[in-house]
Order: structure tokens, then sequence, then C-alpha cells
């Protein structure tokens, strides 16, 4: 059924539609909180998680409001499948740090922007043309949201770890870093093994599991193909092999034949003199 008149969306500039947002029924006479949404259309963005016909994008959400509390809130639009809460807009983070939940920060407490994303195309639509004037109940009897010392005393309890749920985070974390060195080594290994020279000295150069032509980079592969290379420098080279080597072979040979000549010119000329006859 289409609003009345008097229930209806305002839309302002930026093509956003007002929602307005009530902490409690009780509060009935308390100032409404505004949120303003639109549809998610970044077509320059390609993150899967974010489908552009069924993204809501929200901004002005206050700290009281969890991803729990949005997820319930905008259920009565329809089915909702995830909600993302950023600090500011941005591109979605699908990566994942492996770190572990205990050693992670907590969100800052301030206004953010979130995206929901729904299960149908109508939700979307169903969310902007909601009457300002039909406010959202963020806390109620059977979904109640903490505030004040009881809402400290949670997060204070929140924030103390448990030595077994710590230990079982570690062991899990050294587990996975034990078996990535094993598989590392016994990927350099197999390496090694396809990268050994045969008797002539040729490498068989093959391709790693990424496609790219790679050599062992590992320490005693570099220690093995160091003590090749100083042999081979060790062996005598092959002599006259280039031009210049045999021009410059010949050049010695030449020197050395004529201060030989020279040599043996002197050593006539005192053998003649010796042999010079002297009647007296």
């Amino acid at each position: 059924m289409a609003p009345s008149a008097d229930q209806h969306a305002r839309v302002i500039p930026g093509g956003f539609s007002v929602l307005s947002l009530r902490f409690s029924e009780d509060d009935a006479h308390a100032a409404l909180h505004q949120l303003c949404v639109k549809e998610h259309r970044v077509r320059a963005e390609s993150s899967t998680n974010r489908p552009l016909d069924r993204t809501l994008f929200v901004l002005n959400v206050p700290p009281y409001c969890t991803e729990s509390v949005l997820t319930e809130v905008f259920s009565r639009f329809g089915s909702v499948q995830s909600v993302e809460l950023k600090e500011r807009p941005g591109a979605s983070e699908t990566s994942h740090s492996g770190v572990s939940r205990h050693f992670t920060d907590t969100l800052r407490q301030c206004f953010r922007v979130a995206y929901i994303v729904f299960k149908h195309a109508s939700a979307v639509n169903a969310a902007k043309r909601h009457p300002e004037n039909v406010p959202l109940v963020v806390s109620t009897a059977e979904r109640p949201v903490r505030t004040g010392i009881h809402k400290w005393i949670q997060q204070y309890s929140d924030s103390l770890i448990k030595a077994s749920s710590l230990q079982q985070d570690i062991d899990q974390f050294m587990n996975n870093y034990d078996r990535q060195k094993e598989e590392e080594a016994e990927r350099q290994n197999q390496e090694a093994e396809q990268q050994q020279e045969d008797e002539e000295g040729w490498v068989k150069v093959t391709k790693s599991s990424r496609g790219v032509k790679v050599r062992p980079h590992s320490e005693t592969a570099n220690e093995r193909m160091l003590k090749r290379e100083k042999k081979k420098s060790e062996r005598k080279e092959l002599l006259n092999f280039y031009t210049w080597q045999h021009r410059n072979t010949q050049k010695e040979h030449i020197a050395e034949l004529r201060k030989k000549f020279e040599e043996d010119k002197q050593r006539i000329a005192v053998l003649r003199a010796q042999r010079k006859f002297r009647p007296y």
C-alpha cells in the first residue's frame, strides 16, 4: 500500500532517503536520530560482498548500533544477508589477516557508515520508501540494547581473555606455522633436485607451480652453486680461443724471438773477438 500524504519518505540532495531512528519504545518524546540511506551503486568496486542491486548504504550510524542491532532493525524490510560497519566509506576488506580475535583492536566509539546486504533487491526499495515519521526502534523488550553501566560491565567482561581459549588459538597458529615451514622446505628440496646439473654441466630449468622459471634459492643450493663456479674458474682456460688472444700471443712470441736474436748477436761478437789471430 502506498504511503499517505503524511507518511512519505524524504529525499535529500545526494539521493539519500531519511529514516528516523528511536532508541527505545519508552522514549516517545525524545529526539529522533536521522539515518541517511541510498542504494549502493559504485561500479568501480569489484567486490562481490556488496552486490549493486541488493546493498543499502547507510550514513550517520550511531555508536550503539552494532552489526547485530542493524540486522534486527532492517530485517523489517527483508532478510538481511550481511552487515558491514566502517568508520568511513571505502572498499570492502575481503582479505583476512589471520590474526586471532584476541589481538584485534576494538572499534572506535564514533558515528560510522554501514553497508547492509539484503537477500532480495526489493528490500532496498522498501527501506528507501519507508516514511520518515515512522521511526525504527533500536531497543525493544525482545532484543534490549545495553547502555550505561550495564554496557561498560559487558565490555569489561568481554575484554577478559580465557586462558584455555587463548592457548587454543596459540596452538592452532603454531601448527599452521609448522605446516607452512614443512611445505616450504619440501618445495625447496624438490626444486633443488630438479635443478641438478648433469655430467656435462647442463642445468634442466623447469617451471614452478606459479608458472615462472625459477632456480633454487635455499642456502644449501647457493653454496653448491658457488662451489661449482669456483671449480669452473680453476679449470684451465682454452688458449687462442678468441682473436684477440691469438694476436696477443703472436706479439709476445715475436718479442721473445727478437730478444733472443739480439742476445745471440752479442754472443757471436764475443766469440769472434776471442778467435782473432795474434802472432805475438
